[in-house]
């Protein structure tokens, strides 16, 4: 590439980056400021990742943003990446402070990156897929980086953009205003853009912009027919256990691996995370069925569900990308009953969850106490969560306690 267009693109992406807009505040470890190490932020395409670049770069001077994902980039390779420099130096000679968005479009990016290490420069780049940026990190910057994922909107990330605060007492008008909130974010989910329009549409085109541009075209993908069946058909099955076999026979592949590597892709572009079954021995976990969740509920509304009629697996899976973005690691546990979420810490099972819609009716607040009374017993586990669409209660039983706590409670973490 010539040094003149570097410079051209470099420019108008500055003003683009610089330019004041209405931000949310998204959380991320305040050490990642203070280290010295290469900041790597990932996570599904259109989640805000340049937005947390653009929060993180107001507390930085002389700094320089590039963004890779421009069509005028296509001739872009690392040959390049020297006169880069040099463009960027150009305009800000005291340059301390580096953001490289979508920089993994580029091979070799990495050694690029570590040569800026070692002269001094602090690195922030982003990139939306997980197995890339680890293959690469492993290589050549390990040790060298710290890694934050970045999801959608949580549901106080989604209240903040929509001015409502949550109070330690709630009027019910506030009560009220939550609720009608709740329900857009289920419905639409937490992509940024999505949480200004509520437009469907939308969210059909960041899926096929995943499913093209991250999956399909990057990993070379030919069975293109094939691929797509199975991400809709896993994205229809939200929160049902699944096994490789039965997935290859229901949809007629011609093997198993095939499935496996399709899963994996759709898995590495965070579009899916597949959820254990817990067990004391780590190659029956890896053996069993698995259960299968969606980043985000606009997505699966768009393409698969009718919200109305599913929304119990909604809730859930909405629990399911809050556990994550806490860090939590998260299983399933099924006995003779079933329950839906067991925390671990170390090597004990810390915490058991339970997610139903709601239990006004006899039959279903049976089945749910009787699966999360299971998991305790089993964990010796004293206190449970079973979390409902808006019930609230305290329940004893065998000498437990199970608090029924509504779902906008847990997702703003007022449990």
């Amino acid at each position: 590439m010539d040094k003149q267009t570097l410079k051209q693109i470099f420019k108008e992406q500055s003003e683009i980056f610089q330019k004041k807009i209405k931000i949310v505040e998204r959380e991320f470890p305040e050490n990642c400021l203070k280290n010295n190490k290469i900041v790597v932020i990932t996570g599904i395409r259109r989640c805000g990742k340049s937005t947390l670049l653009k929060q993180i770069a107001t507390k930085y001077q002389n700094y320089a943003y590039f963004n890779f994902e421009d069509e005028r980039l296509l001739d872009f390779t690392y040959h390049d990446f020297n006169l880069l420099l040099e463009v960027l130096l150009g305009e800000e000679q005291k340059l301390t402070t580096i953001f490289f968005d979508e920089i993994q479009n580029i091979k070799g990016w990495e050694k690029f990156v570590r040569r800026l290490f070692t002269e001094g420069y602090k690195i922030f780049v982003t990139g939306s897929n997980a197995k890339l940026l680890s293959s690469e990190i492993a290589t050549s910057l390990t040790g060298r980086n710290m890694k934050i994922i970045l999801y959608p909107f949580s549901f106080s990330e989604y209240l903040q953009y929509k001015n409502v605060q949550i109070k330690s007492i709630q009027t019910t008008r506030e009560n009220a205003e939550i609720s009608i909130h709740l329900d857009e974010y289920l419905k639409y989910g937490g992509f940024p853009e999505v949480a200004i329009t509520h437009d469907q549409e939308e969210l059909k085109q960041i899926y096929q912009d995943i499913i093209i541009n991250d999956l399909i075209t990057r990993f070379g993908i030919r069975d293109t027919k094939d691929f797509r069946e199975l991400a809709l058909y896993l994205i229809s099955n939200t929160s049902k256990e699944i096994s490789f076999n039965n997935l290859t026979k229901m949809l007629n592949f011609s093997s198993v691996t095939k499935v496996k590597n399709y899963l994996e892709y759709l898995t590495e572009a965070y579009l899916l995370f597949m959820l254990y079954k817990y067990d004391y021995l780590i190659k029956k976990q890896i053996m069993s069925e698995r259960k299968i969740y969606a980043i985000d509920t606009g997505i699966i509304n768009s393409l698969a569900f009718n919200f109305s009629k599913n929304e119990g697996k909604i809730i859930e899976n909405v629990v399911m990308v809050e556990l994550m973005r806490r860090k939590q690691e998260i299983y399933f546990y099924k006995g003779k009953k079933e329950c839906d979420f067991i925390i671990k810490e170390g090597t004990n099972i810390t915490a058991v969850i339970q997610v139903a819609t709601e239990i006004q009716d006899k039959e279903t607040k049976q089945r749910e106490i009787e699966g999360i009374i299971e998991a305790m017993e089993k964990f010796k586990i004293k206190e449970g969560i079973l979390i409902t669409k808006s019930h609230k209660e305290k329940i004893r039983t065998n000498n437990k306690i199970i608090n029924v706590v509504p779902l906008w409670e847990f997702l703003t973490n007022k449990t």
